[in-house]
């Protein structure tokens, strides 16, 4: 492969990123393909692996490329989008653009609530709940990792439910109507063990979806989704009604 180097103005970590961004450009790297490893790059360049690994970090937090823990470096595909403010089934979601989904279950047991979850919940200290730990993935890469609470009392056979089969979603919908939701989104790097679940790396932030929702007068749930920020967006439409009031569609 021919590389030639940009003016000697523009630092050498800039020359890598324009190197790898006119070939996504030139169609010679496509979305999901593998791009070689940062020793390969940086005797392709002669440039060093530091350098070389600065690019693919700036081009990873861009949303040019995904770093996946263990498999490489791969030009990044469109980021996939959710409803911000809908509950939806996430299968159903992957299913409508043609995806495969699929899940593994790391946890699913009875939990005793900690004051701030009783808190949340407006428990008692200590009072039972159904905790769950679920990646969902697409095609089968992981795109969300949900940690649910459950009041029991909403969904007393919460845990006896095969969810590679329904989603939680769609079983605690059937279970118990949702009256109220309130929604928090922020970015963060996820701690160690959710990067490795996400199979993202270091670098990469996490969305985050904090979700709490209510079926009458009790709190239901107590949820925080991680998104890889490099594969997803949270994101939705509203229009005024006639008194100027935002409604969601």
């Amino acid at each position: 492969m021919e590389y030639q180097q940009s003016s000697q103005n523009t630092p050498l970590y800039q020359q890598v990123k324009d190197y790898i961004n006119n070939r996504i450009a030139q169609g010679i790297l496509i979305s999901g393909m593998r791009i070689e490893s940062e020793a390969e790059l940086s005797k392709m360049l002669n440039a060093s692996r530091m350098t070389v690994n600065r690019a693919l970090r700036e081009l990873t937090a861009e949303g040019k490329l995904r770093r996946v823990q263990g498999l490489g470096t791969f030009v990044a595909e469109q980021k996939l989008q959710s409803p911000l403010f809908e509950i939806r089934s996430l299968a159903k979601e992957i299913e409508e653009r043609g995806g495969r989904y699929s899940c593994d279950v790391h946890l699913l047991r009875e939990e005793e609530a900690s004051p701030w979850l009783a808190g949340e919940m407006k428990i008692q200290v200590l009072s039972p709940v159904f905790h769950s730990i679920i990646v969902h993935k697409e095609d089968g890469l992981p795109i969300q990792l949900g940690c649910r609470y459950i009041n029991p009392e909403i969904a007393p056979d919460y845990l006896n439910q095969d969810y590679t089969r329904i989603t939680p979603s769609d079983y605690l919908i059937q279970q118990a109507p949702v009256t109220a939701v309130e929604h928090v989104v922020e970015a963060l790097i996820a701690e160690q063990w959710i990067r490795e679940l996400l199979l993202i790396d270091s670098f990469e932030p996490c969305l985050v979806l904090h979700r709490k929702t209510w079926s009458g007068e009790q709190v239901a749930t107590v949820n925080t989704f991680y998104y890889p920020g490099t594969r997803y967006t949270l994101g939705g439409r509203f229009v005024p009604d006639d008194r100027g009031k935002l409604d969601i569609v």
